[in-house]
Parts: structure tokens; C-alpha cells; sequence
């Protein structure tokens, strides 16, 4: 085996303050308290509460379901994923109908679903809603 020059001190310690430092940025981008996967949104039908808490082009998180819903101009109701198409954290500001992701500052558009400001670059993902007796329902099937 041919000598390999050993690693000098100087080399081993520089190499022992960057590895912490590297290893924030992993972390900047994962969700806490999540490991790193995003949580998650209705697998199932949900109700999340009577259908007139969403006014005519307006909107309302539901944040303990991880979804959004609103109300265009003519009354029609649509829902979204709040979980943010970036790194996956959950959305948990809601200004007006704009959706403000809290890990990196991603903006959507809660009407539409789609980026109006990066670093996100896909739009949220739809879901399926409904009302039944008053009652907004959301989720598959839905």
C-alpha cells in the first residue's frame, strides 16, 4: 500500500467545525418535530365546520387538518393542501387569501393554489370538497 500523507491538525479541526455548520443546513429545510417528512393532510373525509365560516372570495385555514378552503366570486368552494410544495412544512398563516409558508417564506394563492412568491414552484395540491347539511367536507371522496 502506497504512504498516504497523514491529516494534519490543522486539517482535522477545520474538518471538526464545518461538519456542524453543514449539518444545520440539512436541517434548515426539514420540518420540525416531522423527521424530515411533511406532514400530512386529510386521507379521509373530514368536516371542518358549517359552510358559512367561508364568505364569497374569502378563505379559511384549517390548520389541525392541514387544509384551506375558499369561496370564489360565484359562490363555488375549492380546497387545498396547506402542506407547501417546497420542503413540506405546514402553512399555518393565512393574510387575506394568501398562504404564507413559515420555513422559507413561500406564498400561495388560497383561491387558486398556485406560487406567487418562491421558493416553492408548484402549486398546492387540490382536494376534493363539498358541503353537505351546511357542514364543509373535504377530503377523498368528498
Amino acid at each position: 500500500m502506497p504512504d498516504r500523507p497523514s491529516a494534519s491538525r490543522r486539517t482535522v479541526l477545520r474538518g471538526a467545525a464545518v461538519a456542524p455548520v453543514a449539518g444545520l443546513g440539512l436541517a434548515a429545510c426539514s420540518v420540525p418535530g416531522q423527521g424530515g417528512s411533511a406532514a400530512s393532510t386529510p386521507t379521509a373525509q373530514v368536516d371542518l365546520g358549517a359552510d358559512s365560516e367561508v364568505s364569497k372570495g374569502g378563505a379559511k385555514l384549517y390548520r389541525d387538518h392541514n387544509v384551506v378552503v375558499s369561496r370564489d366570486g360565484s359562490g363555488a368552494l375549492k380546497a387545498y393542501s396547506t402542506i407547501c410544495t417546497h420542503a413540506g412544512c405546514p402553512i399555518n398563516k393565512l393574510q387575506g387569501t394568501t398562504l404564507i409558508c413559515p420555513c422559507h417564506g413561500s406564498q400561495f394563492d388560497a383561491v387558486t393554489g398556485k406560487v406567487v412568491q418562491s421558493p416553492a414552484t408548484e402549486p398546492l395540491a387540490e382536494l376534493p370538497v363539498k358541503t353537505t347539511n351546511g357542514r364543509i367536507i373535504a377530503g377523498p371522496g368528498a
